[in-house]
Order: structure tokens, then sequence, then C-alpha cells
């Protein structure tokens, strides 16, 4: 019964298996790889037959294997090799190698669309199918002295370096019984090689180092050069326990045994009946089910067809029925109930056994855990259909939700959408730390108002969508008027508008199985829009409010600074006959021209020292994120680049555009002077309050290089009088 199951492990499946032994040089590096067994899908994946490859060297099956060679010399005892290797046909293969014993190398060759499901379960079996293969090389040359051995060769003959047998004359070590000159084994080979050619499965004895002796199992071939003999290959293994025929042929039995108790999962021979009655299974068994083999066989205990799960026989059984008069092979994937009751997924490959007359003899296959695997692809479907920063569905998974429920079976079906207000203000003022958290509460506020039903999916940056089956527009609108409760109920905990949610929200229901779904999709999106446009003035408002009060609780700015810019700009902009309207806008300005420093860092905005060159790299990027968040709000563009210049020069020193001149604005050149003007008249950590009049002397002296000499002219002017005296 091993025997035949072991039979078939070679023709499970479309997986090439080869083993090769491993031919090395006088350095004990391996050269080359000589095809010792192989099915016909490895000789398929070489394109050669396999009479042309059995017992050849892979150098000298064809030219593509030049390559491969390359990859099996990466190959040692602690290290396998994963790799991908094109074919002579062009076909492209993923190669499983591995050494399983010393001097040998197994090989797995998958096509790459099956390889990553089949390369577990075949790595394990090739590893311990050729692990009794155990066998010494020696190279001699014409008189008997060794000229190669590899490592094996070595242990059997109790040697531990080359250096030891290298050049030694082998005929001192391999003595023998059967041949005329137990003193001269090698010559007598040699001799027999130039009349016999191979000599194979011959047996002898042979001495270790220490004196002792093993019974060996040896094979000879002719080693030639250039046509002239040159020596002999001596490949040997230690068959002490093996000592006749039947002998052998037990040896076999045993090493095919523990190919099969060693693999992984469960290897298995049973009837073809619902109960798959198993008359064979591996120890594998135990690890996979819990149940000890005797347990399963013959349904002692339990049947095989017990542990899978109920919804899965039938099918299994029905599948297998399918397959009776062909030759095709059985694989599905289905879950098992283990003796602990732990769930398992298995995948299932195996065959219908038949008898000379046709008959079912019997099932045989392999059953391997997958569960990691199971794990494993459910991750990637995750990742797949979810939003990394929400949890949510995405919009992948929404637009196939959208196709399965876009049917008359879930009519009515109604839509929501929602889209942040002030999103991008939030993540212009604060950074997109801040605007990704806001999404996150948003996200968490809509799956607290949705039933199990529903698909919930963030479908853009700032938008969200609610598909709701089932769902008349009765229902939906409360849903929708929900959700702003839920809102509402949320902005009450958070004291900072900016860190409130605004959300705008439409919804629409499809009553008809005519009506087209873009339709619907069209009025949800005009109904939010025409809210977003209600809601967004007073949410921006709200927003730049909160933004002014956090940088002056962050900053050494405060509200009496920006009241103070305020009344001076008025008293400059009424000398230079400004408008009502450019008044107000000039005013506008001086509150909010530093609303960039939001995004700067609390340690570098409260530094109650001198900054480093560093933080002044930092510090000066405050322009431009005040030019980014006026630029988002309707209600400041009109300043924002003001805003962005108001820290240029006069001499084009300045930053951050390095403007000259007059081609500062002049509502920024007018608020460089004022705020200079404040600063130097406030008190900072680092320094000590300047006088009235040392600042005024002060702009004087930076006028037609730091400031607008006219606009430093007038503004001197303007608080001369002010103060109630001239210069």
């Amino acid at each position: 019964m091993k025997n035949q199951v072991y039979r078939n492990l070679f023709t499970i499946g479309d997986i090439g298996l080869a083993c090769f032994k491993i031919l090395y040089d006088k350095e004990g590096m391996a050269v080359d790889y000589k095809c010792i067994e192989a099915n016909d899908v490895f000789y398929k994946c070489l394109g050669v037959t396999g009479p042309k490859a059995l017992g050849r060297a892979l150098s000298e099956i064809n030219a593509d294997t030049e390559a491969l060679i390359a990859r099996f010399k990466e190959i040692t005892a602690e290290q396998s090799a994963d790799f991908y290797y094109a074919s002579i046909t062009g076909t492209r293969y993923r190669v499983t190698a591995t050494m399983p014993k010393s001097g040998f190398l197994v090989a797995l060759f998958a096509g790459q669309a099956e390889a990553d499901r089949k390369l577990t379960l075949y790595e394990e079996q090739l590893k311990v199918l050729f692990d009794v293969t155990n066998e010494g090389i020696c190279v001699v040359d014409t008189n008997g002295c060794c000229i190669l051995c590899n490592n094996r060769c070595l242990r059997l003959l109790g040697y531990s370096r080359p250096e030891e047998l290298i050049g030694k004359d082998m005929n001192k070590i391999m003595h023998h019984h059967h041949f005329g000159h137990p003193d001269h084994f090698v010559n007598d080979i040699i001799d027999r090689l130039f009349v016999d050619k191979d000599r194979e499965s011959e047996y002898e004895v042979f001495l270790r180092k220490d004196g002792t002796y093993f019974y060996a199992e040896f094979n000879s071939h002719p080693y030639y050069h250039e046509g002239e003999l040159k020596g002999a290959v001596i490949t040997f293994s230690d068959v002490t326990n093996r000592m006749n025929v039947e002998h052998e042929l037990r040896e076999s039995e045993r090493s095919k045994s523990v190919l099969l108790e060693n693999m992984p999962g469960m290897a298995y021979r049973c009837k073809f009946d619902p109960q798959r009655t198993m008359e064979f299974v591996s120890q594998g068994c135990y690890d996979l089910t819990g149940y000890q083999p005797e347990s399963i066989l013959y349904n002692r205990d339990i049947s095989y067809n017990d542990l899978i799960k109920p919804e899965f026989r039938a099918p299994i059984w029905e599948k297998w029925n399918k397959l009776i008069g062909t030759d095709n092979k059985f694989r599905e994937e289905y879950i098992i109930i283990t003796a602990s009751g732990e769930e398992k997924w298995v995948l299932e490959q195996g065959q219908i056994i038949y008898g000379d007359a046709g008959e079912i003899v019997a099932i045989e296959g392999l059953v391997i855990d997958i569960t990691d695997q199971k794990k494993k692809q459910k991750e990637i479907e995750y990742l797949s259909y979810h939003d990394n920063l929400t949890g949510l569905y995405n919009r992948i998974y929404f637009d196939r939700a959208r196709e399965k429920y876009d049917n008359p079976e879930y009519l009515p079906l109604s839509l929501i959408v929602g889209d942040i207000n002030g999103l991008k203000l939030l993540n212009d003022a604060l950074g997109h730390q801040e605007g990704d958290a806001l999404i996150i509460r948003t996200a968490n506020v809509l799956q607290s108002c949705c039933q199990k039903d529903h698909v919930l999916a963030r479908t853009g940056g700032d938008e969200f969508s609610i598909l709701m089956p089932k769902t008349d527009s009765i229902r939906a609108n409360a849903i929708l008027k929900r959700i702003q409760r839920a809102c509402e109920e949320y902005n009450k905990q958070i004291r900072n508008e900016v860190f409130q949610i605004n959300l705008a929200l439409g919804f629409a229901t499809k009553t008809s199985e005519t009506e087209p779904y873009s339709k619907i999709r069209k009025i949800a999106e005009d109904y939010m829009y025409k809210r977003k446009l209600l809601e967004r003035k007073s949410s921006h408002s709200a927003i730049i409010s909160s933004i002014k009060s956090t940088v002056y609780a962050r900053s050494q700015e405060t509200e009496e600074h920006a009241e103070r810019m305020q009344r001076l700009s008025r008293l400059v902009g009424l000398r230079l006959n400004l408008s009502e309207v450019e008044l107000d806008e000039l005013a506008l300005l001086a509150a909010l021209h530093d609303i960039g420093k939001v995004g700067i860092d609390d340690n570098i905005l409260k530094k109650p020292g001198m900054l480093t060159a560093e933080e002044w790299i930092e510090m000066k990027k405050h322009p431009e994120i005040g030019y980014r968040i006026a630029m988002a709000s309707p209600e400041l563009m009109s300043i924002a680049n003001y805003i962005l210049c108001h820290h240029e020069r006069w001499d084009g020193k300045g930053y951050p555009q390095g403007l000259k001149g007059k081609q500062i604005p002049l509502f920024s050149r007018i608020i460089a002077i004022i705020d200079a003007y404040d600063a130097m008249i406030e008190n900072r950590p680092y320094r000590d309050a300047m006088s009235h009049e040392e600042a005024l002397e002060e702009i004087r002296l930076n006028a037609g290089t730091q400031f607008d000499p006219e606009a430093a002219r007038i503004f001197i002017e303007v608080m001369n009088e002010e103060f109630g005296r001239k210069e």
C-alpha cells in the first residue's frame, strides 16, 4: 500500500519534481548536478524527454541550464533557495530547491501562476523523499589514487578533511572480499572498466580510518578525458543493514515510510465511500487533525468525513463522483474541525486509483493545512477593499457593492453622500496630521449611525458615501438627520471649532428599476453641494476665528498686538487716502498677517531665546502657510498675496520670494513697518522693549533697505503726530 502511495506522489498535481546527485570538484565545490530521478513535468520544464535527461548532468542536457546550475550552487545544507527560472521553451517557473542530505539536491518546478499555492506542499515532500539517498563519491585515477571526494565519502570512511584522502592510494582503504586481490580492489575496478564499462550495484566491505569496517553498495563508472580512460568514479553507500535482496526491499519500504510519515500534512489512502474510510494515513494526521492515525483508520473512533465541516461534505463527495472514469486530479479547499474544536482551512489534492479491470480501488492523496495562507489572503483582501486611514470600505469595494445592490430585489435603494467642510483649510493651517484626525473622527461618527446592511465607504479625500438597500426616502432622510444630530452632539464636547465636525450631507432614493444609479448619485451630490454652499461661509469663518485664537495661544503674539496693528494701519491708510474698503482690507491683513504661525512648531514659537539657523528656516515658512490658509478661504483670498509678502524687504533680501522695491505689494510694505515697530516696543524674553523714539529711529535708519522709504516717512509722521510731537 505504501509503495503505491509513494509512486503516486510523483503523479499528483502538475509540479515538476527532480532529485540530483551533486557533482563536486577536487576542492569540494559543487560544479554540476546529475539527474537521478524526475517526473514528466520536470522533463517538460527543460524541454527534453526522460531518457535524454535521466542519469545525465544538467550541463549535458542543454545549453539553457547554466543559470540553473549557478542558482543551485548557492544552496547549502542550512540554506535552501526559492527563485524564478525561464526555461528554453520560454516558460517561467518558480523553483524551490533544498539539500535534504549532503551530496543530493531536490528541486521543485512550478508554473508561476500555480507556484505560490503548491510550493509549500511539495518542498517538504521532496526533501523527505530524497532524505534516504546516502552515497559517497570518490574519483580515482588509473593508479587507484584519489583525485576527488565528497563530504559523504569522508564521513563514511571516517575522515574529516579532503586532504586526508586526496592523492592517497585507495587500494589501501577500499578493501574487499569478492575479488581475487583484496589489496588491489580499486585497480581491479579500473581493469574491469576497460572491459565492462559501468559496474553498478556491487557489494563489498570498506575499511574506516579507525580500523572498523562497513558493508558498502558501490557503483563504478569510467572517467574519460579526450577519449582516454583516466580513472573511475566510485559511488558508494553504507548498506551494513542490507545484506540481501529481501533486506534491501525492506529498507526501501522503511525509507518510503519515513517519507510518508514526515511529510507536511497527511498522506492517505482511503476507500471510495462517503465516509472516506481510511486504509492508511501518515503520522502527519495528528498534527493536522488532533487525532492519532489509529483513531481514524477504518473509522475506529471517527471517520475523516466527520472531520469535514458539514457544509463542505456534500459538495466534496459530489466532486469526487464527477471524477469517476477519468484520470483527472482532485483539488479542493475546505474546512475541517480538529479534535480540539479548532477550525482549519485545508487543501486536499488526490486522485482515484483504478484496478486492472478499471474498477475503483481507492483514493490516494495529501491533505495540508493552509490556514495561515488563508489568513494572509484575507489580509490582502482587507487592504484591497478598505481605506487605510479610517478602516472603512474604499471606493473599489463601494463600486462593487453598488453593482450588487443596483438590482430590483434591493429597491428602494437610498444613497447618502457627505463632504467635510473646511478640510483643506485645516490641512493648510495645521497640517495633514490634524486633517487626517478629523477624517477619522468623522468616519467614527458616521459608522455609529449606520446599520449592518449599510455600506459605508470613504469614496474620496473628504467624501463619504452610504449605500442603503431596501431603504425608502423617509428612512434615508431620518438617517441623515441622525448623522447631523450625532455631529452636533460630538461638537458640543469640542471647544475649539477648528477640530469640530462640519459635514455637508445629501441623499437620494432609487425607486424604479429603470432609473439609472448615476442619476440618483447626481441628485444626492447636488443636494449636498447646496448645503455645502450654505454652510461653507459660516464654517470657514468659525475655523478662521479658531485659528486666530490658536495663534495667540501658541505664539508670543497677542490679541492686543493685533488690535494695535489694526489701529496703526488705519492711521497710515487714512494718510494714504485709502478707500473704506481698502482700509478694511488693510485692517484684516493687520489682524491675520501672522496666521501662518499656526503651522509652526510650538517649541519654536515659544522659545525664550534666539532661534537657531535651523529654527529660522522653519519660522520663515509661516508666510507661505498663511498664504495657503487664506487661499482656502473665500473671505481671505483678497489678502493672501499680502500675507505671503509681509516679510519681504525693500532691498530684496527678505523672504520667501526675495521681492524688491515696488514688486512688494503696498499693503505688505505698510504691515512690515507697523509689525516691526510694534515688536520693538514690546518686551521679549531675549531683550527689553525699546522706547517709542528708539523704535522710530530704527525704522528711519532702515528706510531704503528693509523698509519702503516713502511708507516709512509717512509712518514716522503719523506716529509723531499721534504722540503729539514732530521729528
